[in-house]
């Protein structure tokens, strides 16, 4: 398995490729939650912890659940963020955020951290690099701020 960070550019949408379905369902729901929740605690205590909610426990909850409901969803799995929150338009949601570059490479970078425990469960390695490369490219479409040198 490669989790490499590519490097994005600003504006610059590369195309996706959705993740794998199977990954959802080798993950299961309840896994898949303790994923993204592993993944908010690491955010909490991270360079990039004033892009999300933290000091407000109800809406960092929120903010966690909508963000699993998506990854739900995109990975083949109940469309509950649909259901909640209707067409996904990640772009516009995340552009009253400043996002840089550094800023995905850290976020990305706790997910680089975390994947491999799935594979070590017995995930198979193509559906966690599915994910991956999902992560990774998409992640490109949300920088919407130069990064400072």
């Amino acid at each position: 398995m490669e989790l490499k960070i590519s490097d994005g550019e600003l504006s610059v949408r590369p195309t996706v490729t959705m993740p794998h379905p199977g990954f959802y369902h080798q993950v299961g729901e309840k896994r898949f939650r303790q994923l993204v929740d592993d993944h908010y605690e690491m955010i909490r205590h991270s360079d990039i912890d004033f892009l999300f909610p933290i000091h407000d426990e109800d809406d960092f909850e929120t903010a966690k659940k909508q963000a699993c409901d998506f990854f739900i969803q995109v990975c083949g799995g109940p469309d509950y963020f649909a259901q909640t929150r209707g067409e996904p338009r990640m772009v516009g949601r995340h552009a009253p955020f400043r996002i840089d570059e550094k800023g995905r490479h850290s976020w990305l970078a706790m997910y680089a951290e975390l994947l491999p425990k799935l594979e070590e469960e017995g995930v198979h390695t193509e559906y966690v690099q599915s994910f991956w490369n999902y992560i990774n490219i998409f992640s490109m479409w949300m920088v919407n701020t130069p990064s400072k040198n």
